[in-house]
């Protein structure tokens, strides 16, 4: 089963960084996020990704065709060129880029693709966001719904911390940026079946629009519930929160 990246977005709220490089090149811990997205599909066996590029795609391109001597030590010799890799060993993906359109949407990107996932299922997720979300449970409980896609659903972090009060005025409870209890949100990380382009119109169609609120009302999209850790980098005080948990070793989607 193939995996989408959505890699194509302006990122405009990590500005600092995406006015260089596309959001998910940002890195945490001196991997882009996108590396950290694909390294926990190919944990659950899932190696073959299609990177649906847009802004600054080239960027992308670049990491990955340079990908192999930038993860390997190396003897070149420049009389000639010939290079020698040290303790070499191989990453077994394989990633297709595409450029899906500077201006497309969600949607859009998606629908460029299908000549590419062909009359498979396939799965979907954001190039910003990490997770340790069970991938393979989300696989089977998508194949036994038998319904034509699946959402991953999760609890949003708090961006406050939450104070509980009795009726004294004495503080109960207090937690720093707990993720709250109630309430989820769409995290990403879908299970789709290739009929679902027949949802999508053109590259203006938002797929968080039109096509999953049709697939909701025809009774045709169901959710995995996720309790587990799941963060989105979506501005500079994300960014060096994920690289925090990294650097201090607790970072769950490892």
């Amino acid at each position: 089963m193939k995996v989408i990246i959505l890699a194509g977005g302006f990122g405009t709220r990590l500005s600092e960084y995406t006015k260089l490089i596309p959001k998910p090149m940002v890195e945490i811990g001196g991997k882009p996020i996108l590396w950290h997205i694909m390294n926990h599909y190919a944990k659950y066996g899932y190696k073959e990704f299609v990177v649906a590029l847009g802004y600054k795609g080239e960027v992308i391109k670049n990491y990955f065709l340079q990908y192999y001597t930038l993860n390997h030590n190396f003897t070149i010799d420049l009389s000639n060129g010939h290079v020698d890799y040290l303790n070499e060993h191989s990453t077994d993906w394989k990633v297709s880029l595409v450029d899906t359109g500077a201006a497309s949407m969600t949607g859009g990107r998606i629908l460029r693709l299908k000549e590419v996932i062909g009359d498979e299922d396939f799965m979907v997720t954001y190039g910003d966001a990490v997770s340790d979300v069970n991938i393979g449970e989300l696989v089977k409980r998508y194949q036994e719904s038998g319904k034509l896609a699946m959402v991953t659903a999760v609890h949003p972090t708090a961006r406050f911390g939450e104070i509980q009060i009795d009726e004294e005025d004495y503080v109960r409870s207090f937690k720093e940026k707990p993720q709250l209890n109630q309430g989820w949100i769409n995290g990403g990380f879908f299970v789709l079946s290739p009929k679902v382009f027949d949802y999508i119109e053109n590259d203006l169609t938002t797929f968080e629009r039109e096509p999953l609120e049709r697939l909701a009302a025809e009774g045709q999209l169901k959710t995995y519930r996720h309790d587990g850790f799941w963060q989105c980098m979506d501005t500079v005080r994300d960014r060096d929160l994920l690289n925090q948990m990294w650097n201090e070793g607790n970072a769950p989607w490892k």
